[in-house]
């Protein structure tokens, strides 16, 4: 049987693309290998949104070419949105490459290969899931509506294309079957869910319909949309202890100037009235965003706006991006560019700020008893790596308790721990007996 190896790079929509096509390529007697080097093909499936994400991609298919070099019976596929991107270009400049293909391109990899690909619905479901068995990302849906001056997503991944709640709520059963705890609600717009196949949101609805599937305890959702956000998601919240009390919105920026020149809906005074009213709502809810310094237009007086708002507001998880000048953005034209050096120096001082509140934070926790889901165990430290609801896996803090002795627990395991120490970005804990 022959032997693929697939690289995935980017965002965990990446990663259930190749979870996908790996389950395609089992159900069609391909073995699935870690070792790029015994593999007969190699599948690089690239991330294209930013300039850092490109050369990350390109530096993974110069290294698939080589071993190809070295072994001239191996193929090399280039799949995702670098390739949907600029196929035309690694055509040209990357001949040795045997096929390019775009985004979701299941069906033409397996044509290639002499197979037939499954219907859409069961695409899914014979995913092979590759992160740990007790969480798994769920994709519900594809593209964007929106028209943000310096996102290339929608020219890459196309219009909003929901998954209906049937076909996600089989999967997730089928997730669940497989040991998943923890399911993880990812799209490009998670609050527009639903809009094309339905005429009106849905998340509220998929939300209710997955909380009912047996043996999955947390359902925590990423990358909402302030604008069009559904305050009935809140109440649900509030009565269901399997919708975590996690909101992952990004904002970008929070001045208005910047947020018109960034093409995004809302103002300032939107998003302050969207988190204020969440965190009146759920007091103990936890707030993450995402924001991009460096936009073209922004000036000294934008930033420090944005910091006062950090600084007054202070979310519980913050991340940042500077500003990756792309092309075929609305953005690329804009005048008033600033330079790499004051991106950067505007980004350190963002997280410096963040360091900060997320210590204080963690300090508040010393001497609570936390519900902690543990991810994993480093034999070569004795110690257990968790997550309470707060955290996303990857993306946010963890929880560290090392053991001197044995104790009857693995990772997927939910237990009670308390908090005795933090830093920055980890709590350290112990287990309750």
């Amino acid at each position: 049987m022959k032997k693929v190896h697939i690289t995935t790079l980017g965002c965990s929509k990446n990663l259930v693309d190749s979870e996908v096509l790996s389950g395609q390529l089992e159900a069609h007697d391909f073995v699935i290998t870690e070792s790029p080097e015994e593999s007969d093909l190699i599948i690089v499936n690239t991330c294209g949104f930013i300039q850092s994400a490109k050369e990350e991609s390109l530096q993974a298919i110069f290294e698939a070419i080589k071993l190809k070099d070295d072994d001239p019976a191996k193929k090399v596929f280039i799949t995702g949105c670098l390739s949907e991107r600029y196929k035309a270009e690694i055509e040209k400049e990357i001949p040795e490459a045997d096929a390019i293909f775009g985004t979701e391109a299941y069906k033409e990899i397996l044509e290639t290969l002499g197979k037939k690909h499954a219907a859409v619905d069961n695409l899914y479901r014979m995913r092979r899931v590759t992160t740990p068995r007790h969480f798994a990302y769920l994709k519900i849906s594809e593209g964007c509506n929106h028209s943000c001056a310096f996102c290339a997503i929608p020219g890459i991944r196309g219009k909003l294309r929901s998954r209906s709640i049937e076909s996600l709520v089989s999967e997730a059963e089928k997730l669940a079957e497989n040991g998943a705890k923890e399911l993880i609600l990812i799209s490009q717009d998670t609050s527009s869910y639903g809009k094309d196949i339905y005429g009106k949101q849905k998340i509220v609805d998929l939300l209710k319909a997955l909380a009912e599937i047996e043996n999955i305890e947390w359902i925590r959702v990423l990358y909402w949309y302030p604008s069009n956000f559904p305050f009935e998601v809140i109440d649900l919240m509030k009565n269901n202890v399997k919708i975590l009390p996690y909101i992952d919105m990004p904002i970008q920026h929070v001045s208005d100037k910047m947020l018109k020149n960034m093409r995004r809906a809302e103002r300032k005074a939107v998003i302050y009235d969207t988190f204020s009213r969440i965190r009146k709502k759920i007091p103990n809810v936890t707030l993450r965003t995402t924001l991009i310094v460096g936009h073209p237009g922004e000036t000294d007086g934008d930033f420090n706006e944005l910091v006062n708002f950090i600084k007054d507001f202070k979310f519980d998880r913050m991340g940042s991006f500077t500003y990756s000048d792309e092309e075929n953005t609305i953005a690329f034209d804009l005048p008033d560019k600033v330079d790499s050096d004051t991106a950067q120096k505007r980004q350190d001082t963002l997280m410096a700020i963040q360091r900060k509140i997320s210590e204080q934070k963690n300090k508040t926790l010393i001497g609570t008893t936390q519900r902690v889901l543990l991810d994993e165990f480093d034999i070569s430290t004795h110690t257990y790596i968790g997550r309470t609801f707060r955290d996303a896996p990857e993306i946010d803090n963890e929880i560290l308790i090392t053991v001197t002795k044995d104790v009857p627990y693995k990772p997927g395991d939910f237990v009670d721990v308390e908090i005795i120490d933090n830093g920055e970005y980890e709590l350290i804990g112990r287990f309750i007996r």
